[in-house]
């Protein structure tokens, strides 16, 4: 958890993906979030997007979502392009459920965050069908 307020990009960076793993544990959550937010280097973004998005649960695509409604235009987009390197690959996880699965979410950021993203989800709204992250 250190590393990710390391005052070098390459640690921060690889915070982010060692981290991404664990998503699910509300403090390292919030330090997911923070990561991608980096303003000090456009590496932590998207190399945190991707690892979150290569994980492809529940827990990592809320992150990203939460992360995308707190972004800026160039953020947002460079957190779409982590989430393209990721789905990029052959064996890239299925994250249409976890969309699915967070369009009710009580969180409005986690709702709207997708929609945050320049080539949002998609082009879809949250829960709407066919939702996946291939569009990002």
């Amino acid at each position: 958890m250190a590393a990710a307020s390391s005052p070098s990009w390459e640690r921060r960076t690889r915070a982010g993906r060692d981290l991404a793993a664990f998503a699910e544990v509300p403090e390292v959550a919030e330090a997911l979030v923070r990561l991608p937010l980096d303003a000090e280097d456009t590496a932590v973004t998207r190399r945190t997007a991707e690892a979150l998005a290569r994980m492809g649960t529940t827990a990592a695509v809320r992150t990203l979502a939460r992360a995308v409604a707190g972004a800026d235009d160039g953020q947002a987009d460079r957190l779409g392009t982590g989430v393209l390197d990721a789905l990029a690959d052959a064996d890239a996880p299925d994250v249409a459920a976890a969309c699915a699965a967070l369009a009710g979410d009580r969180d409005a950021a986690v709702r709207r965050g997708p929609l945050r993203s320049p080539r949002g989800l998609g082009g879809t709204a949250p829960g709407a069908p066919g939702v996946s992250l291939r569009g990002w």
